[in-house]
């Protein structure tokens, strides 16, 4: 039988997220008083008082008193889910209902649960002591530690991150040679990852491979070996920490009635957002105890009788959930929306309570929310609605370019700043990570401040270095860095001891790597690697000669080079078949690189391939701006998630970014991307700014960009729309062209997620008939100079090649740092970055 360690009663645990004392339960039992507790609903017990539940609206309150079985918080963003969660466990626990012992709260993330503890702690002080705080991964290793001789292993177990997972997947691929049938680690580890989490090991997915297939048959082997591995290591990777405990109450029916019959009251945050390991593990929790295992309880020393029903058993613990359907964004994480929409048939009897009253946005934004969400069905109906106004009206803008865009986010930010809102309180969200280039390239121009948050700056992630690598090599052949980059980029079998060879036969023979890599059949190498260099080396000369002027047939552009390079290699098609999911999003960040190169040729029509590098190395080492107000937080929508801000910018409203296009063909994808869009406005307290471009650079062409259908679907008298100068109204500019959506037989309701309900034949005559003309310029550029010995002084005169022509009014900032504060005759005060701004003294 397995028995639980005690714990130390003099000191609390040492894991900051957790309380635990396991010690307390039987003498708790019997209160302090000398009354026995019966533990169930309804037992006799003391009311909290008041001052718990003081400043809950009504449906709060009921949340936080409602004793059952089985509850449904369904609340609705910024309601006040947390309050109403931490008012709940602290009356629990104020009323003598429940030990702190018998509580057990799950939460996603250590920083939610750290905040619910110290509000806990804040409402009731040392009386907290005891109760688990956790997340599913914490709850689940201190389970399993105490339980580790039982499944066979050691206390002292090892958990793998994604880095170890991962290193270990590499060396079992490349002792298998498996890239040779095109498996990648992040591939090899995603499959195995979302097998785990559907609670499928080895033995189970063996029986229903297709052994016919050499791909599956060599999954299978990396996955037996990976299995074994860790095995042999006495070591856990994430997955297994929640995947093995279900495995474990299953197997060990005594093990989990411990745990059954000490938990009596779990609540769980973002339900919506569980995978089904983690849902199965909350249904293994509050399953009852059968009366023959709480005999064997009883024999071994639990003081289990008080929970005993008239049947003999223990019934099943008390569970709340809280969550919201309309937030549910993570499904490409395996989270399971149906685990909250099915609750009710999960757990007969259940009761459900909405929370609606929104604490954090004006009714304005919540009216846009609600009118979006309400297209998606199967869905808890609810309306969001708040106390504090309308507050200003959405405003919405069609730019030309995603330059224009940017530089109206920019301008919209510096209003907000100058009229006293601090950066830091303000957000730019976007549904690609490729879409932070023109932003990122406008407000280092804008010496505007910003940080992208749970990302990488453009010019700094990995597929960028690797593809600009490839350029700088052809534009200077002798920069050793960026060769040995691109060396085995993509894999080609060229390893570092052959690259440590080639550098020591150049040296030995007074030569270039370059001049090494044409020269490796002296080498002595094998045949494939010798054929991989010299296939490498003869792409490079051949795309230098493209560039040189006496070749000819011309010198190509910037874009046609890089697009000779990246087939030549390969390197997109790579990133293109990689089954890795991630791989897809670095293909995109590819393509808007050789959009940048596109339109440097349409604004340098004498440009080089040296000016083009010039330009970027400008743009990516341009100093960050220093606010005393902090940065503006630039990231993803699925980054937004849980956030708030005062103002926010949703940027690229557009088909086939939001929705994005590879939502079309999987199933409640459309649904999934309207609560991504739900989710966004519902970030914004006080402003909410909608955007989106006329034309939009898509797998490295510009093209015309479809406004999305869900602008359809917000409120014409919710928004106030704004564009460009000139034609980028809609038909005659007579309304936005955002909204030509809403003519007759373009648009209409959407339905539930299926299409939108365009029109295609009428949708398709309208944009052609947009199609931007010739003499349409794109207002606002990605341009840049070297100003770096520019001294500019309040009156002087500039000429700045997008704005025209402007008096400088002040300049602040030192150094690289220095600021231009300009009135423009045409487009009012800007700020400019002196060091890289495209602009001429008069």
């Amino acid at each position: 039988m397995t028995s639980l360690p005690d714990a130390p009663q003099t000191t609390p645990s040492s894991v900051p997220i957790i309380l635990d004392g396991w010690q307390g339960d039987d003498a708790e039992r019997a209160g302090g008083d000398g009354r026995t507790r019966t533990g169930s609903a309804g037992s006799d017990h003391w009311g909290p008082s008041d001052r718990l539940f003081a400043g809950l609206n009504p449906q709060q309150r009921e949340a936080a008193e409602y004793r059952g079985q089985a509850l449904l918080i369904v609340a609705g963003a910024g309601s006040g889910k947390t309050s109403v969660l931490t008012r709940r466990i602290a009356g629990l626990i104020e009323s003598r209902e429940a030990w702190p012992s018998e509580i057990l709260a799950i939460t996603f993330t250590n920083k939610a649960a750290n905040e619910m503890r110290e509000r806990v702690e804040h409402l009731l002080g040392g009386k907290a002591q005891g109760m688990w705080i956790s997340t599913f991964h914490s709850a689940c290793v201190r389970i399993l530690r105490r339980e580790a001789e039982t499944i066979g292993k050691t206390q002292s177990f090892t958990i793998y991150d994604s880095g170890d997972s991962r290193a270990l997947l590499k060396r079992i691929i490349k002792e298998l040679d498996a890239d040779t049938l095109g498996f990648t680690v992040g591939a090899a580890a995603n499959r195995i990852s979302k097998l785990k989490n559907e609670l499928t090991d080895l033995e189970t997915h063996a029986r229903s491979a297709n052994l016919s297939d050499p791909q599956e048959v060599m999954f299978l082997e990396i996955f037996r070996q990976y299995t074994r591995e860790l095995r042999r290591a006495n070591a856990f990777d994430f997955d297994d920490l929640i995947a093995e405990t279900v495995f474990l109450f299953r197997a060990f029916p005594r093990v989990a009635a411990l745990y059954q019959s000490r938990f009596r009251h779990i609540l769980v945050d973002e339900y919506q957002d569980t995978n089904h390991a983690q849902y199965s593990l909350i249904r293994e929790l509050t399953m009852p105890v059968a009366p023959e295992i709480v005999d064997d309880l009883e024999e071994h020393g639990r003081n289990v009788r008080p929970l005993r029903d008239a049947a003999g058993l223990i019934p099943a613990a008390s569970l709340t959930v809280v969550g919201d359907s309309d937030q549910s964004i993570y499904a490409f994480r395996g989270a399971d929306i149906r685990n909250i929409v099915e609750f009710e048939r999960d757990f007969p009897g259940a009761k459900v309570i909405l929370l609606e009253q929104n604490y954090r946005s004006t009714q304005n934004i919540l009216s846009a929310a609600n009118s979006v969400i309400a297209n998606n069905f199967d869905r808890k109906d609810k309306k969001l609605w708040t106390a504090v106004g309308d507050g200003e009206k959405i405003v919405g803008y069609t730019g030309y370019s995603g330059h224009d865009e940017a530089q109206f986010v920019a301008d919209e930010i510096e209003k907000l700043h100058s009229a006293g809102m601090d950066y830091k309180d303000i957000a730019v969200f976007y549904r690609t990570n490729a879409q932070t280039r023109a932003l990122e390239e406008i407000f280092i121009r804008s010496a505007l401040p910003y940080k992208v948050m749970g990302g990488t700056k453009f010019y700094e992630r990995a597929e960028i270095k690797d593809s600009m690598a490839y350029l700088i090599t052809v534009a200077n052949p002798d920069d050793i860095l960026a060769l040995r980059r691109i060396l085995n980029t993509p894999k080609r079998g060229i390893g570092p001891a052959t690259e440590t060879q080639l550098a020591s036969y150049a040296e030995d023979n007074g030569l270039t790597f370059r001049a090494a890599m044409r020269d490796a059949a002296s080498l002595g190498l094998g045949p494939k690697v010798t054929n991989a260099i010299l296939q490498l080396s003869n792409l490079l000369d051949e795309a230098a000669s493209k560039i040189d002027p006496s070749n000819p047939t011309g010198v190509s552009t910037v874009a046609d080079v890089l697009t000779f390079l990246l087939d030549g290699s390969g390197y997109l098609e790579v990133l293109r078949n990689s089954r890795d999911p991630q791989d897809e999003a670095r293909a995109e960040n590819v393509d808007e690189l050789v959009a940048v190169t596109r339109e440097f040729a349409r604004n340098n029509p004498d440009g080089t391939l040296v000016d083009f590098l010039t330009e970027v190395s400008l743009v990516a080492a341009a100093d960050e701006i220093d606010d005393s107000s902090g940065s503006v937080s630039l990231m993803t929508l699925h980054t937004a998630k849980g956030l708030e801000y005062d103002a926010v910018f949703l940027t690229g409203i557009e088909e086939d970014l939001l929705p994005h296009r590879m939502s079309a063909n999987e199933p409640g994808g459309p649904a999934e991307e309207r609560r991504l869009f739900y989710v966004g406005i519902t970030r914004a307290k006080k402003r909410l700014f909608l955007s989106l471009a006329m034309t939009r650079a898509q797998f490295g062409e510009t093209a015309v960009a479809m406004p999305s259908r869900y602008l359809q679907e917000i409120p014409a008298d919710l928004i106030d729309w704004r564009q460009s100068p000139g034609s980028a109204n809609g038909r005659g500019g007579t309304q936005s062209r955002a909204l030509n959506a809403r003519r007759p037989g373009i648009g209409g309701g959407t339905g539930s997620g299926s299409g939108g309900g365009w029109n295609d034949s009428l949708a398709a005559s309208t944009f052609r008939q947009e199609r931007p003309k010739a003499e349409w310029p794109n207002r606002v550029t990605g341009k840049v100079r070297d100003n770096g010995d520019l001294e500019l002084e309040p009156g002087d005169r500039i000429r700045h090649t997008d704005f025209g022509d402007g008096r400088v009014t002040a300049v602040t900032g030192q150094g690289a740092k220095r600021v231009a504060h300009v009135q423009f005759e045409k487009v009012g005060a800007k700020k400019l970055l002196i060091k890289i701004a495209p602009i001429d003294k008069l």
